[in-house]
């Protein structure tokens, strides 16, 4: 059993890491509520590159070249390739590129959530996840186990964790 230092100390150390977290919670509900919008184009805004490529590129060729997820030929001539999200000149070798997109800060908040090891940011999220356990076992230890407000903590962290569960079963 902890001692009441132990639980004085803890609710110390969740006062002041939960101030902090508001913080970044704040930046992961946006980010969050944006990727679920990914698929549309709400606050996305049309914009057009120019990318210098190898010129007499094949359409198979260019298609590996550019990475885009659905790449799609429309149409071909000896000098012209056209693809859903623009055109390439096969003399010259530029490729013409419009697709909506976020703004450049916006885009920042989506590749938070997408972050892998590939990218600094991971470390922020594996920092967050860490924080998160350690608030839930904090507000566990914090109260003596034959409290009401503990039992009613452990029904209320049972009911939350069966929600979560089926929202997976069947929210997919």
């Amino acid at each position: 059993m902890a001692s009441p230092k132990l639980r004085s100390n803890l609710r110390q150390y969740h006062r002041w890491l939960g101030f902090f977290l508001s913080g970044i919670m704040a930046v992961y509900a946006i980010s969050g509520i944006l990727l679920i919008f990914r698929n549309t184009d709400v606050l996305k805004f049309q914009q057009q590159e120019q990318r210098q490529l190898v010129p007499q590129l094949s359409a198979k060729a260019l298609g590996d070249e550019l990475r885009f997820k659905g790449f799609a030929v429309l149409e071909q001539n000896a000098t012209t390739i056209v693809f859903k999200q623009g055109h390439y000149d096969k003399t010259s070798g530029v490729a013409v590129i419009s697709r909506k997109d976020y703004p450049k800060v916006l885009q920042q908040l989506v590749n938070l959530h997408k972050a892998t090891t590939d990218s600094p940011l991971y470390w922020l999220n594996i920092s967050f996840g860490l924080s998160l356990l350690f608030f839930v076992v904090s507000a566990f230890i914090m109260f003596l186990p034959k409290t009401k407000v503990f039992k009613n903590g452990l029904k209320i962290a049972g009911i939350g964790f069966v929600f979560a569960i089926l929202v997976l079963i069947y929210g997919s």
